[in-house]
Order: structure tokens, then sequence, then C-alpha cells
């Protein structure tokens, strides 16, 4: 018979019960890339060159934003702290994050991820230190894109098993986020007549002009996921609803702090007219929609302590 000793998480606060499952989400990870590393090492050094630097690059660190949002999600909606699914299904998040890190490093020429030089970069000092063909900027951008398709294809292995709706889920995902980052990409090279993120207020889709959809469903898909693999379709509105008040949140912490995608226009905006009174409206703003994702998940069947934490997980987000 299993008891409460067999499984010390019923005693354990809701953050300590998510961060455990972290716990076995970098694990898995670790395992994965270890095991692929081994293989080609073995058959042939020069095909491990691809898994180091994804591993590299993983294990430098980050946020785990997206592991940890699904899996906020999942347990949250009475998910079962022991499945497996759940833990795959986050590291399949991160190496889809994983994949996007290096390709927009790669299209913004970025020296730096998480402490140490982009794949593409280290890659054509490579080239260069070697003295071989060809010019050493197309190899490294090609041997890192190349990277950031080998991290997607361990992605979709991890999420080839989960149930049909959370598979469905993580295919839409991956064209969501593929054409959302085309957009923001597209949306840096215009001129914008606004380049404050208002559209955000009233929810962000594929078509929005500023180009933030991929972080938008970025966040929607991991929370819908984690409901989806604890069996509880009935939290995709107010799931849906929560996700929609952060990313405006995010969007405009982004805004007011010149993150990706505010430079340009945006930063033309904030020097000249945001002064402290339009930042106090910003920032009041941001409050309000803490407030309204804090509503979205107040009449949802979630017992107290994961409501609170999906409060504070808000906060988190909203900066």
């Amino acid at each position: 018979m299993t008891t409460a000793h067999d499984q010390p998480w019923r005693t354990a606060s809701p953050g300590e019960v998510r961060d455990a499952m972290l716990d076995r989400v970098e694990e898995e990870l670790a395992r994965l890339l270890a095991q692929e590393h081994r293989g080609r090492r073995t058959s042939d050094p020069r095909s491990a060159v691809l898994v180091m630097g994804v591993a590299e690059l993983i294990q430098a660190g980050g946020e785990r934003a997206r592991p940890a949002i699904c899996l906020t999600g999942y347990l949250a909606a009475g998910g079962d702290p022991d499945d497996g699914e759940a833990v795959a299904a986050a590291a399949a998040l991160e190496l889809l994050d994983t994949c996007w890190v290096i390709r927009a490093d790669v299209r913004d020429n970025a020296p730096l991820r998480r402490g140490i030089p982009t794949l593409h970069i280290s890659h054509a000092a490579e080239h260069e230190r070697n003295g071989w063909r060809g010019e050493p900027r197309r190899f490294g951008e090609g041997t890192a894109v190349l990277a950031g398709d080998l991290a997607l294809a361990y992605g979709d292995r991890l999420a080839a098993g989960l149930p049909q709706q959370a598979r469905l889920l993580w295919d839409d995902l991956r064209v969501e986020r593929a054409i959302g980052a085309h957009m923001e990409a597209a949306a840096a090279t215009e001129y914008l007549d606004d380049a404050w993120p208002g559209q955000c207020l009233d929810g962000c889709a594929t078509g929005c002009a500023t180009g933030c959809g991929a972080g938008w469903y970025g966040l929607r898909h991991a929370l819908l996921i984690g409901a989806a693999l604890a069996g509880r379709d009935d939290l995709r509105e107010a799931y849906e609803e929560y996700a929609r008040a952060l990313h405006a949140a995010w969007r405009i912490r982004g805004f007011l702090g010149g993150g990706p995608g505010f430079d340009g226009d945006a930063q033309f905006l904030r020097d000249v007219f945001f002064d402290d009174r339009a930042r106090d409206r910003a920032e009041e703003t941001i409050a309000a929609l803490v407030v309204r994702a804090d509503k979205a998940v107040a009449g949802a069947r979630i017992t107290p302590a994961w409501r609170e934490e999906l409060g504070a997980l808000a906060r988190e987000i909203a900066g």
C-alpha cells in the first residue's frame, strides 16, 4: 500500500512540488543529451558537435519559464506529481525554447547567451581558427540553425508519447511560434505608427501587428498542455483569460524596460513621450492586469493553495 512517506510531495508546499518536478525535468534533459552525445561521439565525433552545442546552452541555465508555467498549470489542475508525461512535456517545451533562442541569436547576431558565446559565434570562430574552406560567418550561422533543428527534433521525440489533446496543442504551438517569430522579426524592420503594445490588452493572436504572437502562444499553450495532461478541459477558458492578461502585463513590462522587441520606435516613444506620469499609468495598467489574471482563476475548480501559487506566478511574470 502506498503511504504518505512514499509520496513526500503530499506534505510539501505547491512551490516545492513544482520545483521537485522541475528537478526531474533537468534530469530528463541531462539524460537525453548525455545519451545522444555518447552515441554520436562513438560513431563519428563530428556528429556530436551539434548535440554538445544544445547541451551546453541548456546546462548554462535559463529561466525554464515554459516548463514552470506548464507544470504549474498541470499541478493546479490536480495533476499527479509522479506522472512522467508532465515531465516529458515540460522538457519538450524547454527544448522548443532552446530552438528559438538559438535562431533568435543568429537573427540578432547576439554575441553571448547565458554568459557563454552564442553557437553561431563559437562555430564561426572554430572555422576561422582551423583555416577551413568557405566563409566562417556562414558556417557558424548554418551550424547554429542545425543545432536549433536538433533541439526541436528532441522536443518532438519527447512529445510523441503525449495523450492526443496535449499532442495537438504541442503541434499547434510549434506552428504558431514559428509564425509569431517571423512576425516579430518583420515588425522589428518596419516603422510602426505606435510602438506601445496596446493591442495586447485585448488579447494577442497570430495577426497581432506588434508581432508578439510567439510569446502569447508560448504562455497560453504551456498552461493548456498542463491542463490537458491533467484531464481538465474545463479549465481552458480560465487558463486562456489568465494567459491573456499576463501576456499583456509582460509586454508592457518589456516596453518599459526596453526588452527584446522594444528598441527602435519603442525606444523613441519611451525617451520622448514617456514621462514619470506615463510610467505610473503603465504600472497601474500592469497591476490591473495581474488582478484580471487572479480573477480569471478565482472561480475555477482549483484548490486555494494552487490558486495562490498561480497568483504568485502572475506577479513574477508581470515583473
